[in-house]
């Protein structure tokens, strides 16, 4: 029986390139001041940041203002004072949301006025980064495109995962309503090794470079009614009891671009 993959992988570098696709290129470093906190050396501005503490089912979450003024988290979101990285931790034990058994320490997309990021699918839309996993237990979230509004699922149209042993998937959901993701091996990086990615999406598709390797992806047409915001940090995917295992991610850039 063939095998129906929804999201389509286009491999061919070459062909990427001769689109002449906007805003798929590579991620530049960042001059980084270990004495600042993360929001004086990135633009936090349009993002908030959820943390694994709270109440059961509703984790913290800080405000872009308060990230701005200079917020950290010696626990879960700080500077590396050794080469200024804006450093994410999530354990394997902490609180969630009402619909995931996995904590995170992550950035949600926001917009300048401080309302939620809800684009739609037109246009060019791009996060880009530099980072490195320092350690990581199975899996780790380290970007998303997530479904905004449109309809009633909550579930992510696309995520970029990093496993211990180096290798790189990007998940891409089969349709708005059910659970399954098709996986496709983008890359290899040893742990603790720095690496870029940029994830584009420019129309009905999603254009993926990790380390100046392209691929592009088609969107199905069940997810052109939602809109889309990113996320980027460290969204830990396992759980256990344990507090000292878990997910540290370290980014050295991090931008987001629409046009």
């Amino acid at each position: 029986m063939q095998r129906r993959t929804l999201f389509t992988a286009a491999l061919s570098t070459a062909a990427v390139g001769a689109l002449g696709i906007a805003g798929i290129g590579t991620a530049s470093a960042a001059t980084l001041d270990p004495a600042l906190p993360p929001g004086g050396n990135f633009n936090l501005s349009v993002w908030s940041l959820q943390l694994p503490v709270g109440s059961p089912g509703s984790p913290e979450t800080i405000s872009a203002a308060r990230l701005k003024a200079g917020y950290t988290n010696p626990s879960f979101f700080w500077t590396d004072k050794n080469d200024g990285s804006m450093t994410f931790w999530a354990p394997e034990k902490g609180v969630t949301t009402p619909n995931s058994n996995y904590a995170r320490s992550e950035l949600r997309e926001m917009n300048p006025d401080g309302s939620a990021a809800n684009w739609a699918l037109t246009g060019n839309h791009t996060l880009s980064a530099q980072l490195r996993i320092v350690s990581v237990t199975k899996n780790v979230a380290v970007g998303q495109v997530k479904l905004g509004t449109g309809g009633t699922s909550t579930k992510p149209l696309a995520e970029l995962y990093y496993r211990p042993n180096g290798d790189i998937y990007l998940g891409t959901q089969n349709s708005p309503d059910a659970s399954g993701q098709t996986l496709h091996k983008v890359g290899s990086v040893p742990l603790g090794t720095k690496w870029t990615y940029v994830l584009n999406v420019n129309g009905t598709k999603i254009n993926l470079t990790v380390d100046g390797t392209r691929t592009t992806y088609s969107i199905p047409s069940a997810f052109h009614p939602y809109r889309q915001y990113f996320k980027a940090g460290s969204y830990n995917q396992s759980s256990s009891e344990s507090t000292t295992n878990g997910a540290k991610v370290k980014f050295y850039s991090l931008t987001v671009n629409h046009g």
